[in-house]
């Protein structure tokens, strides 16, 4: 909602001070069909040729994070919490149990509690080649640690892609500006015989060139591609938390204890209060007896 909102301010305070000060809508209304082919239409050719397919639909997806913001909400955090919790001490207590469940998340009843999580392949994957990893009796935890740091650093770098090409394109918008805005005064110079009053039209429909590029670069795309960083980085913490978490078993600590790094380690927007927290995990442990 805040987006839609940033976006009828840019446009209210740029073209109501426009209309306020005096300026005729008239002569934008008139270029901008032009204009906005040429500018857009080769902004979007470009784009198209600086990445692949897939890339090309990710970033279209992605757009969509500027109005739905983060996948993950604080209830989400809580249960991947207790997630975690019912699966490191089943590790503990049943080590040959916790296989069926690590093997087949899908299928597994512990997961299947958690659907919004047991849904994301990247989290389960994470939790399961972890707890496995666990399971064949790696005796380094730091080893661990740094594989899968690599691991997420990876994700991050490829899941920011579309942020990146969403800035390549707002950096190429003013100077494909200048692009439609010189070609403008070509049409202008093409009539230089004309009265001033047609002249000063022409000029001004060719001026709209280098504004729209301008306009579109720093009030429209430059904001979405930060926001799509801002809501990808938000997100990462959702498996940073795993990470912790799992490290934190690998070094032997009490189960009690890996929950509580967790929970420390999460972000504080989304962190529950020991109490909640606590209160829900008596509910496990409750169902568990």
């Amino acid at each position: 909602m805040i987006s839609i909102v940033g976006i009828a301010v840019i446009f209210i305070m740029v073209f109501g001070g426009y209309i306020a000060a005096g300026g005729k809508m008239a002569i934008i209304l008139k270029s901008l069909p032009y204009e906005m082919t040429m500018i857009g239409g080769a902004a979007v050719g470009a784009f198209l040729l600086a990445n692949d397919f897939p890339a090309v639909k990710k970033t279209i997806k992605d757009i969509g994070k500027v109005f739905k913001g983060p996948i993950w909400k604080a209830d989400d955090y809580r249960d991947l919490l207790c997630l975690l919790f019912e699966l490191i001490r089943l590790a503990r207590s049943n080590p040959v149990g916790l296989e069926e469940h690590i093997e087949d998340p899908e299928a597994s009843a512990i997961f299947s509690k958690y659907p919004k999580i047991q849904k994301d392949h990247e989290a389960v994957d994470l939790i399961c080649d972890t707890l496995r990893s666990a399971s064949m009796n790696y005796d380094d935890p730091h080893q661990v640690e740094e594989v899968l740091e690599k691991r997420m650093d990876a994700n991050l770098h490829h899941s920011l892609h579309s942020s990146h090409a969403l800035q390549s394109m707002a950096d190429a918008l003013p100077a494909l500006g200048i692009v439609a805005a010189v070609l403008g005064v070509i049409k202008t110079m093409g009539s230089i015989d004309q009265p001033p009053e047609i002249l000063g039209k022409l000029i001004g429909g060719a001026l709209v060139g280098t504004f729209l590029g301008v306009f579109l670069a720093y009030g429209i795309v430059g904001p979405f591609s930060g926001k799509v960083k801002a809501v990808i980085e938000e997100d990462s913490h959702f498996y940073l938390l795993i990470r912790e978490v799992l490290v934190a078993n690998l070094h032997n600590h009490a189960t009690n204890i890996c929950i509580e790094v967790g929970r420390q380690n999460m972000p504080h927007q989304h962190r529950p209060s020991f109490t909640d927290l606590d209160e829900a995990l008596a509910v496990i442990k409750k169902e568990a007896a």
